[in-house]
């Protein structure tokens, strides 16, 4: 085996290369902008092509001696091996190109061309109508390749395909609207695109009617991709054991303080646990907004949240802009809310904390329902989870930190990521902010929280029915009905990310025991390290790493 930090940096530096350039859809959500023109490669050979490269790159990295590294070099090296690994697995064994049209969506490529504002406006314009040139080949490519696939993806397809139409229509107007000089260029693209993404709206109906698939990856799969992407060192049943416990745990936790707050309130508090957990959050949920006034709420959730965060001193807040706007529909119909933060690689740019309202089909019932979940006291936890101190306030930290070599930069944990935002909720919750009624919201998304990795392993590995996973979420998680639809469609649409909030946040909590003394003046150590596994962090606070750092 090969020894030496410099001959690591060298094959780091050639990995993180090769894996830019392969993956330019991701290189430009990191922030490198060498491939904006590019879109993946997603067809048979593309595919080959990547995984031929990413064993080579396996290879060069298993030879080198982990004995010969500092604790940083040797977190990289881990880190980077489970990268390759994992996505081998996918390319090769998960092969979604054959059975999820998910994957053939080109929104995502062409959305921060238009949103974020860290490049030139002409250079983007060029990227776009490159990428959109690309698209009538990936549409076709996707009706070519895709057989039986399961139904929920295709119909959150043909949802999403009609928001992208929406974005390569209005948003690339919008932007080329500020220079017209390249209209020319753009007009062209943009129109190939619109007449194949609609072509490929009327075949997803057709592939609706025959859709067939089983959208399971099946316990052995399952097991594989959730070790790959957690990079835990708990098996599939340690974690479902553990989130089994927890949930019996914080159901005591969420009675006691349900009581408390009937009490304060001058409430009737003597019902049974599940009467008077009930009863205390149907009363917070009496003050909600509506579509109307989401995002002014949680707007002020920002600003209040922040400025508590900088008041108790919990983590020192970057200076970085952060705007909540209504989500983009073509990104619609997994999640309820996101922070899309710029890029490790990027310099400066805008934080987006985006809110998704309620469809405009929806009936008054399940627009109400929304509403009873996504409460004001929610908001201002979910903003607590989305930006401060959670994702957008990590990730700025993230952005900061400048090691050795750019593997943490381009290959970050969500386990992490998670992690620290669920224990951002405790954090301010137990701070005192918004009071009981933002600690019975918090205790609530500790029940979702845990919830969801039982739902991943019980969906995915184990066959659980959308009535039992709905029973699950409205009895034991206390529900509304509309968002327990939207996670069994997020459980049967996704695997293994759904477990990154819970193992993360209890990876991270044995790693806060150990380092208790180290954050008795707040949780920057934790930040500073990029966003590592966190079954590393211990030993790289512990060591005393000094990680550099940089202007973003």
């Amino acid at each position: 085996m090969t020894r030496g930090s410099d001959y690591f940096k060298k094959v780091a530096s050639a990995v993180v290369d090769d894996w830019l350039e392969l993956e330019p859809e991701y290189a430009t959500q990191l922030g490198e902008h060498r491939y904006d023109g590019a879109l993946d490669d997603r067809s048979e050979r593309g595919i080959s092509q990547k995984a031929s490269a990413y064993r080579r790159h396996r290879d060069a990295v298993r030879e080198i001696d982990e004995a010969g590294l500092d604790v940083d070099d040797r977190t990289d090296r881990e880190i980077l091996l489970g990268a390759l690994e994992e996505r081998i697995f996918t390319l090769e064994e998960l092969r979604e190109i054959e059975w999820d049209p998910l994957v053939y969506n080109p929104g995502d490529a062409i959305y921060p061309l238009t949103a974020r504002e860290t490049t030139p406006v002409s250079d983007r314009l060029r990227s776009i109508a490159s990428r959109l040139e690309q698209v009538p080949e990936l549409l076709e490519a996707a009706q070519r390749q895709l057989a039986h696939p399961p139904k929920i993806h295709v119909e959150t397809a043909l949802l999403q395909n009609g928001g992208t139409i929406s974005l390569v229509d209005d948003e690339v107007s919008r932007l080329l609207g500020s220079d017209r000089s390249l209209a020319s260029l753009v007009e062209p693209a943009q129109d190939a695109a619109l007449a194949a993404l609609r072509r490929h709206g009327s075949f997803l109906e057709d592939l609706l009617k025959v859709a067939d698939g089983d959208f399971r990856l099946g316990p052995d799969r399952f097991a594989r991709k959730l070790q790959l992407t957690l990079d835990s060192s708990l098996s599939a049943s340690d974690i479902l054991e553990r989130a089994d416990n927890h949930l019996e745990s914080v159901t005591d936790e969420i009675e006691q303080v349900s009581r408390a707050y009937l009490d304060d309130n001058g409430l009737d508090s003597a019902g049974d646990r599940r009467e008077t957990i009930r009863s205390a959050l149907e009363h917070v949920a009496r003050v909600r907004p509506d579509d109307d006034s989401v995002v002014a709420t949680a707007t002020s959730a920002l600003e209040r949240a922040g400025q508590a965060v900088r008041d108790g001193g919990i983590v020192t807040v970057p200076e970085d802009e952060m705007v909540v706007e209504v989500m983009p529909e073509f990104r619609r119909g997994v999640a309820v809310a996101y922070c899309d933060a710029p890029g490790p690689l990027d310099n400066g740019g805008r934080t987006f904390l985006a809110v998704a309202p309620t469809p405009e089909d929806w009936p008054s019932e399940r627009v109400g329902s929304f509403y009873r979940e996504y409460n004001t006291a929610m908001i201002l936890n979910l903003i607590v989870h989305e930006a401060m101190p959670g994702h957008a306030v990590q990730l700025a930290h993230g952005r900061r930190f400048n090691g050795s070599t750019p593997v943490r930069q381009v290959f970050m944990s969500g386990s992490f990521i998670e992690g620290w935002a669920v224990h951002a909720e405790r954090l301010m919750a137990a701070a005192g902010l918004g009071g009981n009624a933002v600690r019975l919201q918090q205790l609530k998304m500790q029940l979702r929280m845990t919830i969801n990795a039982i739902l991943d392993a019980k969906v995915q590995a184990g066959g659980m029915t959308e009535s039992q996973a709905l029973d699950l979420m409205t009895v034991r998680g206390f529900q509304e009905e509309g968002e327990a639809a939207g996670k069994w469609r997020r459980a049967c649409l996704t695997s293994a990310q759904l477990s990154t909030y819970f193992v993360g946040y209890t990876e991270l909590a044995d790693a806060f025991g150990s380092l208790e003394p180290k954050l008795r003046d707040g949780f920057d150590p934790v930040l500073a390290h990029g966003s590592p596994p966190p079954r590393h962090l211990s030993q790289l606070v512990t060591a005393g790493s000094n990680p550099g750092t940089s202007s973003r």
